[in-house]
């Protein structure tokens, strides 16, 4: 089969959206519209299926929605991804919340628990992991279960230990997992405060009080309404004076938003929520 047949038109992809919202009650109409199309034509070169054959597919087949998904939301991630970031981390927000008795801390997007367990292991280098509570979320389960479980590659944490060492830790990355044979599993004692569950950026609200929300290489896929949606959402589920961590690749560009914000490390867009004064 020709490449040429393997490719959608804008009409095409929006009676492919109205289709997902109508079955399977998702809509990807808020997302940025090249960055669909473009992992929706990625998707069917791998997979060569004609338009019909996806369109067939998502209508009669309950659990090919479920691998569309993994599919098509970008779940690109890894431990201490950009080292640089966690160490501003380090630096600007954990000597800030050592007077806390509890802190909960949000990866939102999380997909395989990569981000979530860095900042776990972060918090546990500099003495706050008893006291904080890790939430990872993303919109699909089988990520979710993935980072659930905890098991990674060798070949990857090989890579991860490099990224955390990068970041200033004076630690082993061992100190965190078994290995056995050609994987490594995540230790219990680190796990215990972690909790993964299925939360949907667009369509789901608040859910908790939070004093961390990370959220990386996630809005870029969103469009402008919804990234802005989403910083308020975001916004909404900080206590006073939570910090906001999007990194290097994602900002608050909307005026009125960042009014709402202190910048704390402008390069790796970490913000501090100031609270609104009741005038009265």
């Amino acid at each position: 089969m020709e490449h040429s047949s393997l490719t959608i038109n804008n009409e095409e992809l929006n009676e492919l959206i109205l289709i997902i919202r109508k079955i399977h009650d998702f809509d990807f109409s808020v997302y940025s519209q090249a960055s669909f199309k473009r992992q929706v034509t990625k998707l069917m070169i791998l997979e060569k299926l004609s338009l019909f054959d996806l369109r067939t597919l998502l209508t009669n087949d309950a659990n090919y929605f479920e691998h569309f998904l993994i599919q098509v939301t970008v779940n690109v991630t890894e431990m201490f991804r950009d080292p640089l970031f966690f160490k501003s981390v380090k630096e600007n927000i954990i000597p800030y919340l050592g007077s806390y008795q509890h802190i909960k801390v949000w990866n939102a997007g999380c997909s395989t628990g990569e981000e979530l367990y860095s900042f776990a292991m972060l918090f546990d280098d500099e003495n706050l992991y008893q006291r904080s509570f890790f939430y990872g979320t993303d919109v699909n389960s089988k990520v979710l279960n993935t980072a659930k479980n905890g098991i990674y590659t060798l070949k990857q944490m090989k890579q991860y230990s490099e990224n955390y060492l990068a970041t200033g830790a004076i630690n082993s990355l061992a100190k965190y997992y078994t290995a056995k044979y050609d994987a490594v599993a995540i230790k219990q004692a680190l796990k215990k405060h972690t909790l993964f569950s299925v939360h949907n950026l667009i369509s789901d609200g608040v859910f908790n009080e939070f004093q961390v929300i990370s959220c990386r290489n996630v809005l870029i896929y969103f469009s402008k309404d919804l990234q802005n949606k989403v910083i308020e959402l975001f916004y909404n589920s900080l206590a006073n004076f939570g910090f906001l961590c999007l990194g290097s690749k994602e900002s608050i560009r909307d005026p009125n938003l960042l009014a709402l914000f202190k910048i704390i490390d402008k390069k790796n867009n970490i913000y501090q929520k100031i609270p609104l004064t009741i005038s009265s």
